[in-house]
Formats: C-alpha cells, structure tokens, sequence
C-alpha cells in the first residue's frame, strides 16, 4: 500500500475517537483515498497503476475489455467520488464525521437495492472486497447454523484469489483493510475452520466444465453432514471463465434433503447474473456475495454482501464475537437495523471502500438507466461477433461455455460475457509466461518494438486491457493459461443512444475495437516468434 493508503489505515488512529482525526483524511488526494483502505494490490507502482494496470483516475484513451478482472475508473465515476466527498466534508463541518459517514453509507445500500430492485427486508454489508465478505457470510453462517460450520467451495479452482483463505477463516493477505499486518494463511482468531475444494473444470486434455459437478457438490454435502457437521455451501454464479455450478435441480435436492442444515452463499461476485435470478437466490434464504467493480466496472475492490431478511434475524442470537473477526469490519459496514452487532464494532470509517462504493454505484445507476431490450440485443450482438472473431483467429483458441442452464431469469446475461481463449503458436498451447507476457504487451504502447508497416504500428501502440490470465491445472496435463475478452457494463452504457441507428453504430465500434485487439495479440505472438528465431 502507498505511504498516504496506508496513513488513512492507522488502526492506532483508528480507534482513538477523535473525529478531527478522520475529517482531516477527508482532505487526502482524492487518487490517493481512491487506493486507500483496501488490498495490498490497490497499491500503485512507478507507473502509478495498480497490479491490474488501472490508474486511479480516468484514462479514456485505453481500451477496457478486463471487467472480469478490473477496470479503470470513468470520468463520470470520479466526478461522483469527488461531489461525494464535498458533500461529506460539508456535512462534516456541521455534525460528526462517523455520523455523517454512517449515514451516506445507509442512503447507499437504499441506492444499490434499488438499482437492483431489491425489497427493503434485504440487508446490504459493505466491504472493501468480496473476499472480505467471504468472511462476513462465514460469519453470519457461523451464527445462523448455531455451529461451526464446514465451507464448501464450488468453482474453487475459478474463483478470487483469496477465496481458499476466506473459506477457512484465515487472512488471505499480508495486510487488512483496517491496515493491520498479519500473516497470510494464519488463522483469523476464532473463526478458523475447514473448508472443502470442488473443482469445476474437468480433468481431461480439454479446457471443460466437468460434467459431474452436481454429483460432486452432493457428495461433500452428504459426507460432510454425515460426519455431523453444519455446512455452508458456496455456489458459484459466475466462475473466472464465465461457468456456474451447481444446477438448479441440485440445489432443490440439497433443500429438500438437508432442511435448515445447508446454508447457501451465492459467489456472484462477477455481478453477471439478471435481477430475477438475484430476487430469486435471496428469496430462497441465500447469502449473495457481490461487487461493485467486475461486471459493473467500478475501481476494484468494492464488496457487498447481500442478506435475506430471515437470516439477519439469527442476529437476535448473536453470542461472543470470534476476536479476529473486529479486524475485518467497521461499524458502518453492518446495516444500522442491526444495533446489537453493531454497538460491538468499532466506529472506523473506510473512507476509500466508500469512495470505491460511490463510484460504483454511478456505473450501476447507469447500466439500468439503459433499456433493457437494448443491453439483451447488444449483448447478443456482441456475443456473436467475439465468439466468430475468436474461431476466425489462427492463433486463439476459443474455451467452450457452459451455459446450458441459462433461462429466461438470467435476462440479458442469458448470453456470455466472459469469452476465454488459450494462445497457440504452431498447434500448441503458448507457455504461461509468453501468455503472461502478451497480457502485459497488450496494456502498453508496443509501436516501437513491433515495428513494420505502419498499419501494424498504428495497431501495436493502442493500449488496451483484457482479463488477467486464468491458471488452469489437470492431472496429467501440463499447466497453462488463457485470456479473457470481457464485456462490461459501461460498454453498453456507452453505446445506447435513442437513436437507433447510432446505438447499432456503437456496438460495431465496439467490434471493430476488439478484432483491433485480436490483431495487437497476432502481431505479439509473431514478434515473439520472430525473436526466438536465430540469425
């Protein structure tokens, strides 16, 4: 973390109540707040952009098709974090920050449950990620099942980093958010337990969805209840690669097995999932796990877990606190509906976890300000066109979906919006370094090193983001990677105009700019080639 992010996570500072403290970080660089009270990868390098090659603030000349990973933020996002800001430091010269900030962060989860179309009876957690309501949903589990429970992670090979951590209770990074050191994998102190991996690609030479999943997640479920234990099942909305797991016939069978013995939490942390089938899991007493970067396209690392009302009201219950769990949450994260949890949490504003929030939440108001007709017809178009853009391509080679469980509550996201590949140089898959080393390439201008004509250099020098290369292990096969071509919310929001023949205008644009990528990728893999060439 940056000198200034890490100022503004002081935990000494933190819990001393002094108020003036706390209105004086207000007035830290917005850029800077923007990285603060977050995961170590928010922290900017010499280039000032983060491990995911964001910047902290808006760059409209780079081409973003990484949603599944990060995005860089928007004007209009930035423009809201720093109107919100005024407003708090407004506000704050009148009233005390912690009840000013406690009081924007209510308004908030109002704004998201309406974006969302969310009844008023579900509660919204913030957090500065979704790992970090990994750990609140476990949490929550551990307090509505009455027990220590076992977490089974579905789609664990496809999920966040930090997911096997969390699963655990264990820290998942060197630092957390409140800027406390710790030692990654330790044990967060009495929230600690087992956890068991089901894994969603399928063992063969070819990248799969592994057809025995639902069989899989029955299994772990039978066994780990046989052995006595409470379970929270983690269910898998959308992988790395765009895949979900478990079907929905399975989760009726686990329901109709295992009554008040299973408890579900959603990894919807992709956001790639429509409104109803949202209503739906929640409606059926599941925990969802969200962000608002992602999908969305909000600065990464902006979580939110979202609860059913029955389930909050365990809280009635609430006994001892695991004592390592006060170092991941803050007062203002948990809904002021519950008083009891809250009082025993300190009042330590996260002043970059909400700025994150606010810029988020302009990008989500946006995506469903447009029609939804049009964000269905241009995903479709979008989705045919990369998928053909990809096939046409020598060098990619396209990782089939696996989405047969699409209905019509998937709404626009009945269609993909992830799109993975593998590189292949001669019929073989490129190693996980040269993959590596393209993803890097891509976010750079590369006009000097390609070289040629100048339609090529022209091509190498647009910067442009796609999503992090995915690691793929099997047995018996070697390891590799694959990229992602991503569609995000702000491209839709950008394309919609009321008038008709400009909206299809902008979604070709947005083609063009992707086979323009396609193009960047085939020049990279033949200047590495050509270097590996001798004489």
């Amino acid at each position: 973390m940056s000198a200034g992010a890490s100022s503004l996570s002081d935990p000494e500072r933190a819990s001393d109540g002094d108020s003036r403290y706390r209105l004086r970080d207000l007035f830290t660089p917005l850029d800077t707040l923007l990285v603060s009270g977050g995961d170590p990868r928010l922290a900017l390098d010499q280039d000032r952009v983060n491990v995911y090659g964001c910047a902290p603030s808006p760059e409209s000349e780079i081409w973003n098709f990484a949603s599944s990973t990060a995005s860089p933020i928007s004007q209009a996002a930035y423009d809201r974090a720093a109107l919100a800001r005024e407003e708090l430091v407004h506000k704050s010269l009148f009233e005390e920050v912690e009840i000013v900030f406690d009081a924007r962060c209510e308004d908030m989860r109002d704004e998201l449950r309406g974006h969302l179309q969310l009844s008023p009876r579900v509660d919204v957690v913030f957090s500065p990620s979704g790992t970090d309501s990994q750990l609140h949903a476990l949490f929550l589990a551990r307090t509505a099942l009455g027990a220590p429970p076992v977490t089974i992670v579905v789609g664990a090979d496809q999920s966040g980093s930090g997911t096997a951590h969390a699963a655990q209770g264990r820290h998942f990074s060197w630092m957390t958010a409140s800027g406390l050191a710790v030692r990654k994998d330790g044990a967060i102190g009495g929230l600690a337990g087992d956890s068991i991996a089901v894994r969603m690609l399928d063992a063969s030479p070819d990248i799969a969805m592994r057809a025995d999943a639902d069989a899989a997640v029955l299994r772990a479920v039978e066994t780990s209840l046989a052995q006595g234990r409470r379970v929270l099942l983690q269910i898998m909305a959308s992988s790395k690669l765009g895949w979900r797991a478990p079907s929905a016939a399975c989760l009726d069978e686990i329901e109709q097995r295992w009554p008040g013995k299973v408890q579900v939490v959603v990894d919807a942390c992709q956001a790639r999932l429509g409104r109803e089938r949202l209503r739906c899991y929640l409606d059926r007493g599941y925990m969802v796990l969200m962000t608002g970067s992602k999908f969305f396209g909000g600065p990464a690392f902006s979580g939110a877990l979202l609860v059913p009302k029955g389930l909050s009201r365990s809280l009635d219950r609430l006994g001892e606190i695991a004592p390592g769990f006060f170092d991941y949450a803050g007062r203002s994260d948990w809904p002021k509906a519950w008083t009891t949890l809250r009082s025993r949490f300190e009042r330590r504003p996260n002043f970059g976890q909400w700025l994150r929030w606010e810029a988020a939440l302009a990008e989500i108001g946006s995506y469903y300000a447009v029609p939804g007709a049009f964000r269905a017809k241009a995903m479709a178009e979008l989705a045919a066109g990369i998928d053909d853009m990809i096939a046409l391509s020598p060098s990619l080679r396209s990782v089939p979906a696996a989405f047969a469980q699409a209905g019509a509550d998937d709404e626009e996201f009945a269609q993909r919006t992830i799109f993975p590949f593998a590189l292949v140089r001669d019929g073989k898959p490129v190693s996980i370094a040269d993959t590596s080393t393209v993803h890097r390439a891509l976010a750079r201008d590369m006009n000097d090193e390609i070289g040629g004509r100048p339609a090529d250099r022209h091509v190498a020098a647009q910067r442009c983001l796609v999503g992090q290369p995915v690691r793929l292990e099997r047995p018996d096969v070697a390891p590799q990677a694959v990229l992602r071509l991503c569609v995000g919310a702000r491209l839709l929001t950008e394309a919609w105009s009321t008038d008709t023949a400009q909206a299809h205008s902008n979604v070709q644009q947005i083609l063009d700019r992707i086979a323009h990528v396609l193009v960047k990728i085939e020049l990279l893999l033949d200047r590495a080639v050509s270097a590996a060439s001798p004489g």
